[in-house]
């Protein structure tokens, strides 16, 4: 296999931005796109509520100058202010190519693009695809990829960087379809392959493969991970299954309401009642559970999201993929009954630590969209940004590296290192004497991060976290690949992805634990005030000699001070 200008891991929003910019910036180069699933089943599809972008449409008094304020206040004032800047700067021209290259965005009465409310936003500035935003945006990208030209790998499970020194040679894959591993030489690398959430297990709303692998790799190459304890739990995932409830639920008016009949946000945001920022919403929910005014079940206590008032017709318009969700996995009909919601890890705001150009500290090495950490969300989220981020920064690290490519040279891949990494995955099929389960480490792990690593945060539980991994990681070292097959063995795949969980977990607990302040999606009970003294800096996690280094870095400030976040 010739040598590739630029390996994209990941088929997702991020990936497929990156493989079309980067395409239309120098035709001429060899592109290849590696995905663990097909790329128009990349957990981007999930993505329901629509993407933020200061058109004016629906508000015709909305500036981008508004869209950036909202972001650094959700933030809680740990977002870099010159990231921000690029990303509501560059939204309006991403909603508009994407409408140019055929996304069926829903519309207006007069035809321009529809645009809701969204949760922490001064303005309706939402623009979205009835409730099927990413799914939409995914299908449209992957059919630009195919038509420029794009190289498709999928199924293809990415393991290791190969690196010369302090330079990458390129990527390290096996080939689920043969259970070979293969070499692709790059100049450079782009990881998009989206957050690492689903290490919470049942409490979360991500798709099974969403186990954080480019961050792993990046991270065991020695390039450091930024801010990662910020996890950011959605409030409304389904009461059994944490699958999401789009905010644009709320954003069409639904209401939260508590066993007696409360619409209880009025407690806690009462000027923007459920459209509260995230981290204030979860914490809301969670805290009318612990204090008695939950709903109780057989499957775990939960609060009402009630839609009826909306009518039947705007429910089958605008949410029709949630009454479906509904229907299916509560048997609810939310047309004629509340939705039970409670909740839901959903999103990483820490990754891979990268510049605004979506380079990383490792020549060649580049990173977009939630793996990675620019950082514009800092410590929290706002509902509508996520898909725009993976766009932006998929679009600005896809053009960076098609102009950056001919400055590197990557050297071939030794075959010694591929058979390496072939006979490491062997040699977990052939364990012998006494040998661990992927299946008790998965749960176990799942198990400590919601009950010591969750919404609420104290030190001992952190520390009891930190323990919990340790052993878990030591245990992982005798486990066992039960399945010895080639084809597709998706036991093997289970364990890869454990390994890269397991890797990241240390270093959520470990920032959770430093970071003696609340602040966003942090909430530490034993330090409940935000300290921008000592703790307004991003937290680093850097693997040196197979430990964790901690290390901080200054917050990128500019227009906005530092100032108490209320909604």
């Amino acid at each position: 296999m010739k040598p590739f200008d630029i390996v994209i891991v990941g088929g997702g929003g991020a990936g497929l931005y990156a493989a079309m910019e980067a395409m239309k910036t120098n035709p001429a180069l060899n592109i290849a796109v590696l995905s663990k699933v097909y790329p128009n089943r990349s957990h981007t599809s999930a993505a329901q509520g629509g993407a933020n972008a200061a058109l004016g449409n629906k508000a015709k008094d909305d500036t981008v100058e508004m869209h950036i304020f909202d972001t650094i206040k959700g933030s809680d004032y740990l977002a870099d202010q010159d990231a921000v800047d690029v990303l509501c700067s560059e939204a309006p021209k991403i909603i508009r190519e994407l409408e140019n290259i055929g996304t069926p965005w829903s519309r207006m009465e007069d035809n321009t693009i529809a645009q809701r409310p969204f949760g922490g936003a001064g303005r309706p500035r939402c623009c979205y695809c009835a409730d099927k935003t990413g799914h939409t945006i995914l299908q449209t990208l992957y059919e630009q990829c195919l038509k420029k030209g794009v190289l498709f790998f999928n199924e293809y499970f990415a393991l290791n960087l190969s690196l010369n020194g302090s330079r990458s040679r390129g990527l390290i894959a096996m080939n689920m379809k043969t259970g070979k591993v293969e070499a692709f030489t790059a100049k450079t690398v782009i990881f998009a392959t989206g957050g690492y959430a689903k290490m919470y297990w049942n409490r979360s709303s991500n798709a099974a493969g969403n186990t954080g692998d480019g961050q792993a790799i990046a991270y065991r190459a020695g390039i450091p991970m930024k801010d990662m304890e910020f996890v950011q739990f959605h409030p409304t995932g389904l009461r059994k299954s944490g699958l999401l409830v789009t905010e644009g639920a709320r954003g069409e008016g639904g209401y939260l309401v508590n066993k007696d009949g409360e619409r209880f946000m009025s407690r806690y945001a009462p000027e923007k009642m459920e459209l509260g920022p995230r981290d204030l919403v979860s914490r809301s929910i969670e805290t009318e559970i612990l204090q008695g005014r939950g709903f109780d079940s057989p499957a775990g206590k939960y609060v009402h999201l009630d839609l009826r008032h909306l009518g039947a017709d705007l429910i089958l318009s605008r949410l029709p993929q949630i009454r479906e969700m509904s229907l299916n996995f509560e048997g609810v009909d939310p047309i004629n009954e509340p939705i039970p919601v409670r909740p839901t890890a959903h999103y990483s705001m820490g990754g891979i630590d990268t510049d605004n150009f979506g380079r990383t500290v490792m020549d060649g090495v580049y990173a977009a969209g939630e793996c990675a950490c620019v950082s514009v969300h800092g410590a929290n989220r706002l509902g509508g940004n996520s898909l725009l981020d993976i766009l932006v920064f998929g679009r600005i690290a896809g053009h960076t590296a098609a102009e950056e490519a001919g400055k590197f040279q990557p050297g071939m891949i030794p075959e010694s290192e591929v058979k390496e990494c072939m006979d490491e995955l062997r040699s977990k099929m052939q364990r012998s004497g006494h040998y661990e389960r992927y299946g008790a480490l998965r749960e176990e792990l799942g198990q400590t991060l919601a009950i010591n690593v969750g919404i609420y945060r104290e030190s001992s539980l952190l520390k009891k976290g930190i323990e919990d991994i340790s052993e878990l990681q030591e245990r992982f070292t005798k486990v066992r690949v039960t399945d010895t097959s080639d084809v597709f063995n998706t036991n093997l795949m289970q364990v890869l992805e454990l390994k890269n969980m397991l890797d990241l977990a240390e270093t959520v607990a470990v920032g959770a634990l430093a970071r003696e302040e609340s602040r966003g999606s942090h909430t530490r009970i034993d330090f409940p005030q935000r300290d921008d003294e000592a703790w307004h800096k991003h937290t680093l996690a850097t693997l040196v000699d197979r430990k964790l280094i901690a290390g901080e870095k200054p917050v990128t400030m500019g227009r906005y001070e530092l100032q108490e976040r209320t909604y």
